[in-house]
């Protein structure tokens, strides 16, 4: 849901805010075979990382690995942290490792920015993570709440294109401007006093204005990188359609293409929907309807 301080600005780098999915996930299962065999819905970089793991390990490849489902791949919603350590965990388990998530992450180099799919992965919930510091190894979270159960998140999806990432994502949070101190301070005590605050009373409005101010500083900051608050011109203008209809927390998910927003009410996130359907039939757009996830991300082992 966007970032504090992008240019370390009060003495921390990033620092950002997020929210566990639920009916978006990552699932697989890991067993013993005679050589590495992957199936189901897997990403392309699964086979990738399962080698890594393996050798850092030190552990047998000798797997194979089902998956069940996955998170679409560059488009905002954390894929690659998730597959990562839905690997490496599941590797944990089978070979009882004894390692943690905090452990598994640093291995394969998760949280260099956002620490948010770290978060989600450990608690759940609605996390923000407090960036990066001189001896931080993974962002660490501050805070993790509940997220109320009649909330509901609005996904818009633009099947044409991936936001920034790799090399591109890196090259990009090169040349941006230096970040305004000022703007920083604004984002974080808007966060702190306003925002969190809003979450443990149930107040979706005041969170949502909070959501959409950091997201169109932020989004104003990137403007440049990505051609516009936006990634999507398409997204964008559903976007100001579901604000009018009293949506809130108006923005886009890391550098998109998708762009979410909050209602209150599964009815009210289903009739907008609907509409949103009517509205595209002809178009490259797709939506989703998904409520937050407040436990942790589950790990179990059969015998």
């Amino acid at each position: 849901m966007g970032f504090m301080d992008l240019s370390g600005s009060l003495g921390r780098h990033f620092g950002s805010i997020g929210v566990a999915l639920n009916e978006i996930n990552t699932r697989l299962t890991l067993s013993a075979a005679t050589e590495l065999t992957i199936s189901g819905c897997a990403p392309q970089r699964s086979e990738k990382t399962v080698k890594r793991f393996c050798e850092v390990l030190n552990v047998s490849g000798k797997l194979h690995i089902e998956f069940e489902s996955a998170i679409p791949e560059h488009v905002g919603l954390g894929s690659g942290t998730q597959l990562a350590l839905a690997i490496g965990m599941a590797l944990n388990a089978f070979y009882d490792l004894g390692l943690t998530v905090r452990d598994i992450a640093q291995l394969s180099d998760r949280g260099a920015r956002s620490g948010i799919g770290i978060g989600v992965f450990e608690q759940g919930g609605l996390v923000v993570d407090g960036g990066r510091g001189e001896k931080t190894k993974t962002p660490p979270m501050i805070s993790q709440m509940t997220i109320p159960d009649d909330w509901r998140f609005i996904l818009v999806f633009d099947k044409r294109g991936q936001g920034l990432h790799g090399q591109q994502e890196v090259q990009a949070f090169k040349e941006l401007p230096p970040f305004p101190q000022q703007e920083a301070a604004r984002l974080c005590y808007l966060l702190l006093m306003q925002g969190l605050p809003a979450v443990a009373e149930d107040d979706i409005e005041l969170f949502g204005d909070v959501i959409t101010q950091l997201q169109q500083s932020v989004g104003e900051h990137f403007s440049a990188a990505q051609g516009g608050v936006f990634t999507s011109p398409e997204v964008a203008t559903e976007m100001e359609w579901l604000q009018q209809q009293g949506a809130v927390a108006i923005g886009q998910t890391s550098w998109g293409p998708t762009g979410f927003c909050a209602v209150r009410g599964e009815l009210k996130a289903q009739e907008l929907i609907t509409e949103l359907e009517r509205r595209n039939s002809a178009t490259n757009l797709y939506f989703q309807m998904t409520k937050a996830t407040n436990n942790s991300a589950e790990v179990s082992a059969y015998p």
